[in-house]
């Protein structure tokens, strides 16, 4: 594949991956704007994240076994182009039924969208070459995260909350026309390259979706990452207990469906990877850690502190800059020193920091609070870069698209699960817990009960992270070709050595 082609496709990628992240973090501060103009509830309003958020969750996987089927373009092609869609109907709603409604059906199109930016860079980019392009994409995704708010803010002031809807109609489009629009070849080494993905098996027979086990899965997902997202404002309820119970419940015969079937979803072999299952374990471990922790220095900032979004902003943003500064160099530390090594490295810095933070005086101006901050920026940049690259170049480009989306479902379970576990144990650890009950629908903790609650919760959500380090050390030493299918077509029994 030419060197355009490739930059062409990177760039897409990049631009993919970035409008979904600033879709997320832009919303965040509009949403009072929202509630006030549709005259909405503030459980309403939290379910125009709370329903994008399930629908993502629960057809990533699904999404990138489609791009493997059909094509990882016109996958992205169909999920960009929905998401300007739904980006411009949502900024034309009338009331905030059809905003959530809308935000659903935007969650389906990214999640079509957000395997295929993996898929795609499987395809076009050599092993050697593959890591700094995942280092450009997460880069520009922290600088999403970390412009997200102040843009949100600036276009909710000057516009109203519809604009930050329309922020991305414009890129989306124009990547979505361009994917459909320009053909790229595909790559020597496969004969499904950025536009085909994996249409045929063994004598040529198409595989087939597994579509029994995706909506075990997508069942499974769904009641978890609402239990996980609704226990931060509820606490653990009656409601809860039970969407737990149908999570689990509907797990384990995903699982059971998935020794069985003829044709699962994710296909045997994938699973057989120990490094893939390594990386993916790693990056449940820092992201659960990384954001229950952010939750809680949010908190504390605003809350206990009393500091508006932009100065809690100021005071977070050390770590933004860590993650997009940190993440090219995170690639070539991977290049020269293996995944293993640079992911132990990066679970260390992610710990201490923890442990930075959960001893810092409180003060809005602590250096030893910029310092944790800036600790698991370069800390999680790193686990972000390589765990991703470990479970990009693991996959072969028939199975990118499902290892990509295993991989972005670890990313919507890991922070709803990190935040969870720190609500739930600030609520138990606080002394004399006096709003420990929901004030606007959401927690609130007096700043006495707060205190004496976030260094334990803190030291928690560090232990959390350090169960990330035996997987971590599973990891390879060096970087790994592929992980092949089975003679016979890439749904049977894994092969032993």
């Amino acid at each position: 594949m030419r060197t355009g082609h490739r930059h062409l496709t990177l760039a897409a990628s990049v631009t993919g991956a970035v409008i979904v992240a600033l879709d997320g973090t832009v919303l965040t501060i509009a949403q009072p704007a929202l509630q006030r103009d549709l005259h909405a509830s503030f459980a309403q309003v939290q379910w125009t994240s709370t329903g994008y958020l399930i629908a993502v969750a629960a057809l990533l996987v699904l999404a990138g076994r489609l791009g493997d089927r059909y094509g990882h373009r016109e996958v992205f092609a169909a999920g960009t182009l929905g998401f300007a869609a739904t980006s411009a109907a949502i900024a034309l709603a009338p009331g905030i039924g059809w905003v959530v409604g809308l935000r659903v059906a935007q969650g389906l199109f990214g999640a079509l969208l957000q395997p295929a930016t993996l898929g795609m860079l499987r395809a076009a980019f050599p092993a050697e070459r593959l890591a700094m392009a995942i280092a450009v994409r997460s880069s520009a995704i922290g600088l999403a995260a970390a412009a997200g708010p102040l843009v949100g803010g600036a276009l909710t002031a000057h516009f109203g909350w519809r604009s930050v809807f329309l922020l991305n109609v414009a890129p989306a489009l124009a990547i979505g026309v361009a994917a459909l629009v320009v053909r790229v070849p595909a790559p020597r080494d496969s004969g499904a390259g950025v536009g085909t993905g994996a249409k045929a098996g063994a004598g040529g027979r198409t595989a087939r979706l597994g579509l029994t086990g995706a909506c075990l899965m997508a069942a499974a997902l769904a009641c978890l990452v609402h239990t996980l997202v609704e226990v931060p404002h509820t606490g653990w309820t009656v409601g809860t207990a039970l969407g737990l119970t149908a999570a689990v419940a509907a797990g384990g015969a995903f699982v059971q469906h998935q020794r069985v079937a003829a044709h699962p979803l994710i296909p045997r072999h994938v699973l057989a990877s120990g490094a893939l299952t390594a990386a993916l374990a790693v990056l449940l471990a820092a992201s659960a850690a990384m954001f229950g922790a952010l939750f809680v220095g949010s908190y504390f900032l605003q809350e206990v502190l009393a500091l508006d979004p932009l100065q809690s902003g100021l005071r977070v943003l050390p770590l933004a800059v860590m993650m997009v500064v940190g993440a090219p160099v995170a690639a070539v530390l991977l290049r020269r020193h293996g995944p293993r090594r640079t992911a132990l490295a990066a679970m260390a810095l992610v710990s201490s920091g923890m442990l930075l933070l959960a001893d810092v005086d409180r003060s809005a101006d602590s250096p030893a609070m910029a310092g944790a901050f800036l600790m698991l920026g370069a800390g999680f940049g790193t686990v972000m870069v390589t765990a991703t690259a470990v479970v990009v170049q693991q996959a072969s480009a028939d199975d990118a698209g499902v290892s990509g989306g295993l991989k972005q479902t670890i990313m919507n379970i890991g922070p709803a699960l990190g935040i969870a576990l720190a609500t739930t144990s600030i609520t138990l650890i606080a002394p004399g817990l006096a709003a420990g009950q929901a004030v606007d629908g959401g927690p609130r903790w007096t700043a006495a009960a707060f205190g004496g609650a976030m260094g334990p919760t803190l030291l928690l959500l560090a232990a959390v992270a350090a169960l990330g380090v035996p997987a971590a050390a599973r990891l390879p030493s060096r970087a790994t070709g592929p992980v092949s299918p089975p003679a016979g077509g890439g749904s049977g029994p894994p092969r032993h050595p």
